[in-house]
């Protein structure tokens, strides 16, 4: 399942802190096993929730490391360069997500995480390559 959008500023104080509890257990995790590809995923995905995007990208990359084929890893690395603005890295990783399978064009089309990079330039390469993709099935 895709990370969810941008950080929930209407979270209460309880849900924020009960995130940042499971970061620092998850954390403690991969200090002893830092190739646990789980707990990396929730990892992520809380980094993401909290809007710590910086981080959310060094445990994607991690991941793509560790999963370089896995369609999902390249889709969530895709968000996580979009939430970054790095849009060219965000670009070529979509691009390998859908090349390795990812399918879910509905959930790309409106994901939150991709808000920014949908008006940039180089998703309408993006646009071009689902409607194709569409066109074999």
């Amino acid at each position: 399942m895709p990370k969810p959008g941008k950080p929930n500023t209407k979270k209460t104080d309880r849900e924020n802190s009960d995130l940042d509890l499971e970061i620092g257990f998850l954390s403690g995790l991969l200090r002893r096993d830092p190739e646990y590809v789980d707990a990396l995923q929730l990892l992520g995905d809380d980094l993401t929730k909290r809007g710590r995007y910086a981080e959310g990208l060094d445990v994607d990359q991690k991941l793509a490391q560790l999963q370089p084929d896995n369609a999902l890893v390249q889709y969530n690395l895709a968000c996580s360069y979009a939430l970054t603005k790095r849009f060219e890295e965000a670009h070529l990783s979509l691009n390998r997500a859908l090349d390795l399978g990812y399918t879910d064009f509905k959930w790309l089309s409106r994901d939150p995480d991709l808000a920014n990079f949908r008006s940039h330039p180089l998703y309408e390469n993006i646009q071009s390559k689902v409607r194709r993709l569409r066109g074999s099935k």
